[in-house]
């Protein structure tokens, strides 16, 4: 329908932006993070881009209470080694090498320093890693350093990489998104390739079939972020997070848990024209379809970044913490970003009976 009106065509995108951005209720109350009847050990984490890197290194950091990792457009961990230069000429655009050999070298200094969990922990993890053979942002052959940098310490029977599908810098879905060579907002390409399912799998072994019928909205959960993390906004994190929580986890059945770390320009208030980002990643990638039939609860973390505050300005695309722009801890244990999610990790498996 065309209007004939500024107004009515003002109207009709407001409502077609809110449409394809999935903003949650203005007006939901956040909560207080539950815990639930988790199992610690059964906990896996997943990220796109910057969460990709960030999903690497809470993987290394914390390996003795993960089952694996799913790696969207991510890559080694400390790669950046605290510096943004190197974040974006070797990390990224692959200009110059990534050099894995000193990587692996940082990594077993950081085990031996007991900033990270021992790296034997690593061994018989489930590594998933989807590489585009045209993302533009993160190049592939950053990818295959990653899948180098994890051979030197998981099983390679346990690792899964998938690099053959022409798809750009997106999260690929089969449901959800622009068409898959898409570079751009909202970084969610359908490529008729459910990611989500399948690092899910992988990680998990078989899974039940996805629900693929409306997920309710009470099992989304706003949760408040600043419990873990004092002052978030000035580490550049939300003032609240989400999960997904299957019916059967919120009544006390034994359950898995999911971490997913979205990529830059993805946190909630991000604005893309006159529509902020709202639950656009946390409603539209896939994951909780599959979590809603496998009692797995799903943690959406989520990044912060305002217009004209101090704090952003080190992070002006919203992106996680791979490269020391709030911390120059931020791949151990004790990075600040890396303590607040762990924070709400045992807050949610310590339900466990």
């Amino acid at each position: 329908m065309f209007y004939r009106t500024v107004l009515g065509k003002a109207l009709c995108a407001v409502a077609l932006l809110a449409a394809f951005f999935h903003l949650g209720p203005l007006n939901a109350q956040v909560a207080r993070l539950p815990a639930f009847n988790v199992d610690i050990h059964q906990t896996s984490v997943s990220g796109l881009s910057a969460g990709g890197f960030m999903a690497v290194q809470f993987d290394v950091a914390f390996s003795s209470i993960l089952k694996g990792a799913g790696i969207i457009a991510g890559g080694p961990y400390s790669c950046a080694q605290g510096s943004l230069p190197t974040a974006e000429i070797a990390c990224m655009f692959a200009l110059m090498p990534t050099d894995v050999s000193t990587l692996i070298q940082i990594t077993d200094q950081n085990a031996r320093k007991q900033v990270i969990d021992p790296t034997s922990n690593l061994t018989n993890q489930k590594i998933w890693m989807f590489s585009g053979t045209t993302d533009s942002v993160v190049k592939q052959s950053v990818m295959n350093d990653l899948q180098t940098y994890y051979k030197h310490f998981v099983s390679s029977p346990n690792i899964n990489y998938v690099k053959t599908m022409p798809a750009e810098h997106a999260m690929p879905t089969d449901f959800f998104g622009n068409v898959c060579n898409f570079k751009g907002d909202p970084f969610i390409n359908n490529c008729h390739f459910d990611a989500a399912g399948e690092l899910l799998k992988w990680i998990y072994g078989p899974l039940n079939p996805k629900s693929t019928g409306p997920l309710a909205e009470q099992r989304f959960v706003e949760f408040d972020q600043s419990e873990f993390i004092a002052n978030p906004h000035q580490h550049s994190m939300a003032n609240t997070g989400w999960i997904y929580v299957p019916a059967n986890c919120a009544n006390g059945q034994v359950c898995r848990l999911h971490v997913v770390f979205h990529g830059c320009k993805q946190y909630p208030n991000y604005s893309s024209g006159m529509t902020p980002f709202g639950t656009t990643y946390v409603k539209n990638t896939g994951y909780n379809q599959w979590a809603d039939t496998n009692s797995i609860i799903v943690l959406y973390p989520q990044i912060y970044v305002g217009d004209g505050d101090p704090e952003s300005q080190s992070n002006p695309q919203g992106c996680w913490d791979w490269f020391a722009y709030d911390d120059v801890n931020y791949a151990t244990r004790m990075g600040n970003q890396m303590k607040a999610v762990k924070a709400m990790v045992d807050r949610i498996s310590s339900g466990a009976k």
